[in-house]
């Protein structure tokens, strides 16, 4: 099950979770409140940390979702950047060098783009990784070779470091690849969005009978934007993408061929 289907999933069982918990809130209200007269008094303040509670919940996982997606968009941008001007470098190897490393940018940029077509399966996506590897460092051992004839000196002192900023910047993609949302933070956040809706049943009780939309409202409400703080953490594979930002590297990959 890839993450998108998990956080589907989650939200599914949220949502009936949720009205399970109203509807258990709302029964415990009924019969309190006909075994005490007071069965209401005092609750408001708990009610309200609660629901305080869950809403910062919400919103700081949706902003730390928002800002990681921000993060990889950025660092595709740059590693298209860093490539690009490493690539543009090899006019300053002698002639005989840049055909074949040349060749070498072009099939280090196809493994790089299969890393993340392979997503979200993780497995594959480290194999292709470990491959993107092996060609950073034969790119490097060429160009060092090829800097050490080189009497100008260019190529150590502008295309080196372009390489190895190129090289650099995926280690920051890879480090973004497995930055997720901590597991305990979420559970944190569903258990307590199933206490608010006890609460919120509880509260309901007041009433002679149920309100149904709002108790549908406030469910899906809570599971859709559970599932958005879920999504946002696996661009992948959901209904959140990160294709506007690959277009720079498959534009790249196509201008470089």
């Amino acid at each position: 099950m890839n993450p998108a289907q998990w956080g589907a999933l989650a939200a599914t069982l949220l949502f009936f979770g949720l009205l399970a918990c109203l509807e258990i809130g709302y029964r415990m209200g009924r019969r309190l409140s006909a075994d005490r007269e007071f069965a209401h008094e005092g609750t408001g303040a708990i009610e309200g940390a609660v629901f305080a509670l869950l809403g910062l919940l919400l919103a700081f996982s949706f902003a730390g979702g928002t800002s990681r997606l921000e993060a990889r968009r950025q660092l595709i941008i740059q590693e298209a950047n860093a490539i690009g001007t490493a690539y543009l470098r090899v006019d300053l190897l002698p002639d005989g060098e840049q055909v074949e490393m040349r060749r070498l940018f072009r099939e280090y940029l196809d493994s790089r783009l299969r890393v993340y077509d392979k997503l979200p399966e993780l497995h594959d996506a480290d194999v292709e990784i470990a491959n993107a590897a092996k060609i950073q460092g034969r790119i490097w051992s060429r160009a060092t070779t090829a800097s050490r004839t080189d009497t100008t000196q260019n190529a150590a002192r502008l295309l080196l470091p372009a390489i190895n900023e190129m090289i650099d910047v995926t280690t920051s993609r890879t480090v973004a690849l497995h930055t997720h949302q901590p597991p305990l933070i979420l559970a944190l956040l569903i258990s307590v969005a199933l206490l608010s809706g006890l609460l919120a049943g509880y509260a309901m009780s007041k009433r002679q009978t149920r309100s149904w939309p709002h108790i549908f409202i406030y469910a899906l409400a809570v599971s859709i934007t559970v599932y958005a703080v879920v999504d946002l953490d696996y661009p992948r594979s959901g209904l959140i993408r990160l294709d506007s930002a690959d277009s720079a590297l498959m534009q790249l990959r196509d201008s470089i061929r």
